[in-house]
C-alpha cells in the first residue's frame, strides 16, 4: 500500500511518520522546499517528543519519503490524506483555500482510483466541496477515474502525538462507500490491535465529531476556570473542589485543572469555527460563546493579580516568566497565554525575562527583542521583582526555593498553573498567588 500525505505540519508529519512506522510506504508532500530539504536532513519543523528519531529511522529505511512534487508523488497511491492548514478567518470561519487547492491538484493528477481523505480539521460539508473540486478537474481533463472522499479527523494531543497515533483510543472514519471503508480499515488495522474501535459513520457526522470533541474539552477548561475565580471570591480552594468533583465518573478528573486559559492550534480555532458554522445556519451556540469569553478573560487573570499586588504600578519593575508554550512538551506558541501576559506587562512599562525548555526559538518569531531570553531558568530570576509560572513544565515543579528566594528582588510568585503548594511557599517566606486558592 502506498499513501500520500499532503502537508507536513503537525498533523501531516505525525500521520505520515506513524504510518511509515508500521510498514506503509508513505510520501509526505509540501510546497515548502526548505521544509522538505530539512526533513530529508533530519531537521524537524516542529517539536514533538519522539518524532525526530522516528522520522530519521523511517526515512533511512525508505518507508518515508518527502517531496514537493504532488503530481509525481500521487501516482500509484491508494489513499491521499489532506493535512494542510485551515487557519481562522477574521470572522472565525475556517479558511478552506488550502484544502480545496490540494483537492483540485489531486483531481488534475490522479490516473486511477484513490480515496481522498480530509485529515485537516474542517467544517461540516467540506468533504462535499473536496469531492466537487476533484470532480471538476477530472471533467476538465475529460477523464472519468473513480474516486471516493472520506473524513478521518485526528485526535492528537501535542506532546503525546506519537502515542496517540500508535495506540489510539478510537479512530473515527466518515465514509460514503464500502470500498473506501475497506481500504481505510486496512490502513488502520495495525493501530487497533489494542482492541480500541474504528468507528465508521457518515461524513458530516465525522466532520462534526472533531469539532464537538475539542469544544467539549475547551468547555471543561473554561468551566473550571470560572469555578476557580468564584472560589477565590468565596474563600474556597479550587484544588479541593477539583478532587471532589473529579471522583464522580460522570465528570472525571481530566481537563478540570484551573489555569490561565487554553491556547494552541486547535481549541481556540475550532471553538471559533463551530460558533461561526452554527451562526451561518441561524443557530446561536450560547455555551461556546461563553466558553470563549471566559477563556479570553482568563488569560489576563495573572496580570490582574500582579497589578493588584503592586498597587497598579509596575513601571520599571522586572518579571521572570517560566514557560512560554501554550502547554508542556511542545514549542507551539499559537494563542499561548504567555503572549497576552507579556504584552500587558510590556505595555505597563515592565521588563520581562523569559525561559522555556523548547519554545524559546519559536517565541523569538513573535516577541522579537522585546524580552530577555534566558537559557537557564535560574538566570531569569536575577533581580526580578516576581516570578510568574505560565507553563507547567516538569522542570519547574521542584526548584531550589532557597535559591529562588535569594535571586528574586522580592519573594513573590504568581503561579498560573497551581504547581506549587500555597501553604508551603508561604511558610518559606514567599508571597504566593495561585488560581482559585487563597
Amino acid at each position: 500500500m502506498k499513501i500520500a500525505v499532503v502537508g507536513t505540519g503537525y498533523v501531516g508529519l505525525v500521520t505520515g511518520t506513524c504510518l511509515a512506522e508500521v510498514g506503509v510506504n508513505v510520501v509526505c508532500i509540501d510546497i515548502d522546499q526548505k521544509k522538505i530539504d530539512g526533513l530529508k536532513a533530519g531537521v524537524m519543523p516542529i517539536y514533538e517528543p519522539g518524532l525526530e528519531e522516528m522520522v530519521i529511522k523511517n526515512y533511512e529505511r525508505g518507508k518515508l519519503q518527502f517531496s514537493t512534487n504532488l503530481p509525481e508523488a500521487i501516482k500509484g497511491c491508494d489513499v491521499a490524506f489532506i493535512a494542510v492548514g485551515t487557519p481562522p478567518g477574521e470572522d472565525g470561519s475556517a479558511d478552506l483555500k488550502y484544502v480545496l487547492g490540494v483537492a483540485a491538484e489531486i483531481g488534475r493528477n490522479i490516473d486511477d482510483y484513490i480515496v481522498v481523505v480530509t485529515k485537516s480539521t474542517v467544517p461540516v460539508g467540506t468533504a462535499k466541496k473536496v469531492k466537487a473540486a476533484v470532480a471538476a478537474e477530472l471533467t476538465a481533463r475529460g477523464k472519468n477515474f473513480q474516486f471516493d472522499v472520506a473524513s478521518n479527523p485526528e485526535f492528537l494531543k501535542e506532546g503525546a502525538a506519537i502515542d496517540d497515533f500508535l495506540k489510539p483510543d478510537r479512530i473515527v472514519i466518515g465514509i460514503e462507500s464500502e470500498k473506501a471503508e475497506e481500504i481505510l480499515k486496512k490502513v488502520y488495522k495495525p493501530f487497533v490491535l489494542n482492541g480500541h474501535p474504528i468507528i465508521t459513520m457518515d461524513i458530516p457526522s465525522a466532520e462534526m465529531t472533531k469539532y464537538a470533541a475539542n469544544a467539549m474539552l475547551a468547555t471543561k477548561i473554561s468551566f473550571m476556570n470560572d469555578v476557580a475565580n468564584l472560589c477565590e471570591i468565596m474563600g474556597a480552594d479550587v484544588n479541593m473542589v477539583r478532587k471532589g468533583i473529579g471522583s464522580d465518573p460522570r465528570i472525571g478528573n481530566k481537563f478540570i485543572y484551573p489555569g490561565i486559559g487554553y491556547g494552541g492550534s486547535c481549541f481556540p480555532k475550532d471553538v471559533k469555527a463551530l460558533i461561526k458554522t452554527a451562526a451561518e445556519q441561524g443557530y446561536d451556540m450560547q455555551v461556546l460563546q461563553a466558553v470563549e469569553s471566559v477563556n479570553d478573560d482568563q488569560k489576563s487573570v495573572l496580570f490582574n493579580k500582579i497589578m493588584k499586588h503592586f498597587n497598579g504600578d509596575i513601571k520599571g519593575k522586572t518579571f521572570a516568566i517560566w514557560g512560554l508554550s501554550f502547554k508542556p512538551k511542545t514549542d507551539d506558541m499559537r494563542e499561548a497565554p504567555s503572549l497576552v501576559i507579556i504584552e500587558k506587562l510590556l505595555a505597563a512599562g515592565a521588563t520581562v525575562k523569559v525561559n522555556d525548555p523548547v519554545a524559546m526559538h519559536e517565541a523569538e518569531h513573535t516577541l522579537k527583542n522585546t524580552v530577555t531570553y534566558c537559557n537557564k531558568q535560574e538566570d531569569a530570576l536575577n533581580d526580578a521583582d516576581a516570578l510568574l509560572i505560565v507553563t507547567e513544565w516538569p522542570e519547574y515543579r521542584s526548584p531550589d526555593f532557597d535559591e529562588l528566594k535569594s535571586k528574586l528582588k522580592n519573594a513573590v510568585v504568581f503561579d498560573g498553573r497551581n504547581i506549587y503548594d500555597a501553604e508551603e511557599l508561604r511558610e518559606l517566606g514567599f508571597t504566593y498567588y495561585g488560581i482559585g486558592v487563597n
